[in-house]
């Protein structure tokens, strides 16, 4: 039987059996192609990051509070996308066209080839998109210890709601001491995690009498306006957290959205530059 050399259609009756067709010397998988395409993908990949972060930063604003976090979440999810499409697309297209062309194969099989390798530029450059990001883990680490710290401070009695607690009644009277304030701290700090006892407000009011020369009426009131402002406090934490929550849930789902849409991109695009490289 001949060994058909074109990548045309072949006719019926033409496509031999596996145990008398020639094997080829080489993989179906052009290597060379797919690291180029890979390049080209991760390269824009990172052109279009630095560019939507730039904007993003720039949209940001500390003052009025806009976007909001879904907002930025939204905005940010249709960027990943437009990244994937465009990097994809260019990695995908330039694979097909840099790959030798095939003989003695179906067009079938040629098209099947291009896009396996479209999709396998995609995949190679996702690694070293990961590869990059992850050279940053440790400063992310730092960064996100930080967040933690902070936000478990700002939960915890400040300094000035401890110095409003021991306020004297008179502008030159007895200073509370350290160990008066530590105790008056653990105390209140016992409503990040639940309520404050009946008991030991009681006695923090008594402490705070005994240091500032207030009433214990004015005492108790000054004891229950900081139990307050900690629930408070406690209150806004968790909101935080909680949004934080969401936007890390819906990123990561936008995520996997623009990297399903990058993948599939790759492979359509691998094909067509691969027939116009055969074609054209």
């Amino acid at each position: 039987m001949a060994v058909i050399t074109t990548s045309e259609p072949l006719a019926a009756g033409q496509y031999g059996s596996a145990a008398t067709a020639p094997e080829a010397p080489l993989s179906a998988v052009s290597w060379p192609a797919v690291f180029a395409g890979a390049f080209i993908a991760t390269a824009f990949t990172i052109m279009l990051l630095a560019l939507g972060s730039g904007f993003g930063l720039a949209s940001v604003s500390p003052f009025t509070g806009n976007p909001s976090a879904t907002t930025f979440t939204v905005l940010a999810a249709i960027w990943l996308i437009i990244v994937q499409w465009v990097s994809s697309a260019l990695g995908g297209y330039m694979t097909g066209r840099l790959r030798t062309r095939w003989t003695a194969v179906h067009t079938r099989e040629v098209f099947f080839r291009d896009t396996a390798n479209g999709l396998l530029s995609w995949a190679v450059a996702s690694v070293f998109v990961v590869g990059i990001v992850a050279s940053g883990a440790s400063s992310l680490l730092g960064t996100g210890t930080h967040a933690a710290a902070t936000a478990a401070s700002s939960t915890a009695p400040s300094a000035y709601m401890l110095d409003t607690l021991f306020r004297p009644a008179n502008p030159g009277g007895t200073q509370a001491t350290a160990q008066d304030r530590s105790e008056a701290s653990g105390i209140l700090a016992q409503g990040v995690t639940g309520s404050v006892d009946q008991s030991d407000q009681t006695y923090l009011a008594q402490l705070v009498a005994a240091r500032t020369g207030v009433t214990l009426a004015d005492a108790q009131g000054r004891v229950t306006n900081a139990v307050a402002q900690e629930q408070v406090a406690v209150a806004k934490a968790k909101q935080a957290a909680n949004a934080a929550r969401k936007a890390a849930s819906g990123f990561a789902l936008y995520t996997f959205v623009s990297m399903l849409i990058g993948a599939f991109i790759a492979a359509v695009s691998g094909a067509i530059g691969g027939r116009l490289r055969d074609h054209v």
